[in-house]
């Protein structure tokens, strides 16, 4: 590995959001006031209900308990998508590069926010939109599994994220551990120029999992 430095360009320091002061007069107000220090950087996010509580800790053994925000409620999907919509909605949000690079594509909140309502539509009117649902995501590496991570997250399901690499009986304990009820996959991805049988692999591991005493 090179030990060679590569020293940020005054241009690229010029457009930081903090310098090297900020960080430590940052770093020690969060250690002398973490109340309000996390009081503060908590509202930068949208809530459903407001936090009121922000540090709830203790360390002392048997009743180690670590809370934050513990009467706050948020969704993590509207925070990464919705409240971006009004004003950064042209922007880039994500950049995906292919199995070959020389595929791209760089994907602004907007067009997230339509993708993934289809699925959220789905899931509510089945049985999966119960909330705490576990949902197993046996994708490959392409936009679509954001949005089934991002649709999952607006409606409360538990989303379990299995490597599309992995073999139909790794697959089915995992689904098996996880009890999961819905499976979201594509009928096949890319890896290294080889194609992987993703639908094919689930029909296996689903017959796998049921065939599979639970212990």
């Amino acid at each position: 590995m090179s030990d060679k430095i590569y020293p940020v360009s005054p241009e690229w320091a010029s457009r930081a959001h903090i310098d090297a002061a900020k960080y430590q007069a940052m770093h020690q107000r969060s250690v002398s006031d973490p109340q309000g220090f996390w009081a503060e950087h908590g509202k930068r996010v949208d809530w459903i209900k407001p936090f009121t509580k922000v540090k709830n800790t203790t360390y002392g053994p048997p009743d180690v308990s670590i809370k934050w925000f513990e009467d706050g409620t948020l969704n993590v999907s509207a925070n990464c998508i919705d409240r971006h919509l009004a004003t950064r909605g042209d922007q880039v949000a994500i950049i995906w590069e292919g199995d070959d690079p020389s595929e791209s594509r760089s994907i602004t909140y907007s067009p997230i926010a339509r993708r993934s309502l289809p699925l959220r539509q789905r899931f509510a009117q089945s049985r999966a939109s119960r909330r705490a649902t576990r949902v197993t995501i046996y994708m490959p590496m392409i936009p679509e599994a954001a949005f089934a991570m991002l649709a999952c997250a607006r409606l409360g399901a538990v989303h379990s994220i299995v490597f599309g690499g992995f073999s139909p009986d790794s697959l089915a304990g995992r689904i098996q551990d996880a009890k999961s009820k819905v499976v979201i996959t594509a009928d096949e991805g890319l890896r290294g120029g080889r194609k992987v049988a993703l639908k094919a692999n689930v029909d296996e591991a689903l017959e796998k999992a049921r065939r599979r005493p639970i212990t």
